[in-house]
């Protein structure tokens, strides 16, 4: 008896620090560019940036550089932020300024999961960012997924900011001197 609940236990245990691999990022940056990907770019965060990123996020988001993969009008961002308690790591394509597709890419919540379906990600298509660094259309939540659906919309927004911040004409690809400092 003692055994099964020592078993029973383990698999709980295990079962809620599993991960689960949806696709792997390399496999949706191919798919996103039909199997022909660009190489990756890193775009530099400087503090005045830093600042807009930590405004999306809701928190202090410590982000130095970040790669991407951009050829054309459309971008692939991979990103991601703590749902309750682990990360959601999440993949975006952007055509122009508006999303084309959200994936989630690895779950390790043990709640909310239903973010990783198409129900909930088919409503970020089209979507674009205000000047108010918020998202030109709501989404709908989910019930007892509220952390991991708000989770999403933040990095939605960020991966829009970033879009933005990567087509910038003025924008050099190399970390900016910040008070004579590199």
């Amino acid at each position: 008896m003692k055994y099964i609940l020592f078993l029973l236990s383990f698999l709980l245990i295990a079962s809620a620090n599993a991960e689960d691999i949806l696709q792997p990022p390399e496999e949706f940056i191919a798919e996103s560019f039909a199997g022909n990907a660009p190489k990756p770019k890193i775009l530099w965060i400087d503090s005045e940036k830093q600042e807009i990123v930590n405004k999306i996020m809701k928190r202090n988001y410590s982000l130095k550089r970040t790669r991407y993969w951009m050829e054309g009008e459309k971008s692939v961002w991979i990103l991601e932020e703590i749902g309750k308690v682990r990360p959601i790591t999440t993949g975006f394509v952007i055509d122009g300024d508006k999303l084309e597709n959200v994936k989630v890419l690895v779950y390790r919540e043990s709640h909310g999961w239903e973010v990783k379906y198409p129900f909930f990600t088919d409503q970020f298509r089209e979507i674009s960012l205000k000047d108010n660094y918020r998202l030109t259309k709501r989404i709908d939540g989910i019930s007892g997924a509220t952390l991991s659906v708000n989770a999403l919309k933040r990095l939605a927004a960020l991966a829009l900011f970033l879009n933005n911040v990567a087509k910038d004409k003025d924008y050099q690809n190399e970390p900016q001197k910040e008070n004579g400092q590199e």
